[in-house]
């Protein structure tokens, strides 16, 4: 083949259709699970989509990515949000990001907030920090590190904070303090905001149906149930659980480097480095009650509660109900006794650790002089959204397809 795609997850399916699209069908997808997807996979929980992925949602900002995959599930089946979520702190339920609305809370919260934001590293002329629990504090005052901050990113990455580098924090909304003073003044957010402001999702389907539908484009092209456990960098192939061995001249890998319990030809200290990378699980759990709420999804950094969020699906998926919980799968047993629907993603969230980005430079740019390309959230250890994804796996497939 002139490429071997492995993972049909969103990177994996749009990589595959960009070259189906400019006549290039000389490749082929090898997919472990029996469906295509990922992590945006959905399912069908209590008559209606559940997406056992957690919560995915398809970003307005990218009009590019936004026209590639219309063409697959045209637009005049999703529907079109303004996003509303909100954090649960304080028996209130506070919009995000909390620093721009806690003029939603009390007087004298927004006081105590207000003081505790000021006297922050950053407005002081504090040397910002290199450790990540040390910047939270200075980047946003003892109060909401205390009490949303630190508590919320324990339970989803692990109690161990400053493994976590600083490298990765402009993924989060900056609010200045003078944005949080005006805001508190004029009763509306001010500052940047976060991504998903306003999304699609779909009308009739779970977030999982564009997948399939672009899985279904690529018919026999897509191998399923083939789980890859090894790579040779010297023979150019990778080989499957169940004894096959695929030869290509460019592999374009979206699965997580860990899989590969076998490498060959790669220098033992890359191989080494590849064990140093970190991640987490999450499991969602799904409950069938409404919640009184508008909100699409909720965050809850209240330590007592396992879960960090929940997705409220009758606000976001039409002729639903319920919800689903989202859980750090080291904080809670797989409960397989009680009714409720559960799924485990094992690889759920790329951890940004300290040395992370020297480890991926360094693999990725060996890697990629052997014709071998990491490619999306697992190919390239970051947390992309599906949008960003799609946004760079075009980039890529466009440029190789250029050049060869």
């Amino acid at each position: 083949m002139k490429y071997l795609i492995l993972g049909a997850g969103p990177a994996g399916l749009v990589f595959a259709n960009y070259l189906l699209a400019n006549r290039k069908d000389k490749f082929i997808v090898l997919e472990a699970e029996k469906e295509a997807g990922g992590l945006c996979r959905s399912a069908e929980v209590d008559g209606s989509p559940l997406d056992i992925g957690g919560g995915h949602f398809l970003d307005v900002r990218r009009p590019e990515v936004n026209d590639f995959l219309f063409k697959y599930m045209p637009r005049d089946e999703w529907d079109h949000y303004d996003r509303d979520s909100r954090i649960a702190i304080h028996d209130k339920f506070i919009s995000y990001p909390f620093e721009a609305n806690i003029w939603q809370m009390g007087i004298d919260d927004q006081v105590a907030y207000l003081k505790s934001i000021a006297a922050a590293g950053c407005n002081t002329g504090a040397e910002k920090p290199s450790d990540f629990v040390d910047w939270i504090f200075w980047k946003f005052g003892h109060k909401i590190a205390e009490d949303y901050m630190i508590p919320y990113n324990q339970k989803m990455f692990g109690q161990e904070l400053n493994q976590l580098g600083t490298y990765w924090l402009e993924k989060l909304p900056n609010v200045s303090f003078e944005d949080t003073l005006r805001s508190c003044l004029m009763h509306e957010a001010y500052g940047k905001q976060p991504c998903h402001t306003q999304f699609y999702y779909p009308k009739e389907f779970g977030y999982g149906e564009l997948w399939l539908r672009m899985a279904k484009t690529l018919g026999d092209k897509i191998e399923y149930n083939k789980h890859v456990v090894s790579i040779d960098f010297e023979k150019h192939s990778v080989s499957t659980d169940d004894g096959q061995t695929y030869k290509a001249d460019n592999i374009i890998t979206t699965i997580p480097w860990m899989e590969f319990h076998s490498i060959a030809g790669m220098p033992a200290e890359l191989v080494a480095s590849i064990a140093e990378l970190k991640f987490s699980s999450v499991q969602v759990k799904y409950f069938s009650e409404n919640l009184d709420t508008k909100a699409q999804w909720i965050y809850f950094p209240n330590p007592e509660l396992s879960y960090h969020r929940i997705l409220v699906r009758h606000n976001f998926c039409p002729n639903s109900k319920g919800y689903w919980t989202e859980t750090n799968s080291d904080l809670i047993p797989m409960d397989t006794q009680d009714n409720h629907f559960k799924y485990l993603n094992k690889y759920a969230y790329p951890l940004n650790t300290i040395r992370k980005p020297e480890i991926m430079h360094k693999l990725l740019a060996w890697s990629k002089e052997h014709n071998v390309y990491g490619l999306g959230r697992w190919g390239e250890h970051q947390h992309y959204n599906s949008d960003l994804t799609v946004e760079l796996t075009m980039k890529l497939a466009e440029k190789l397809v250029e050049i060869q």
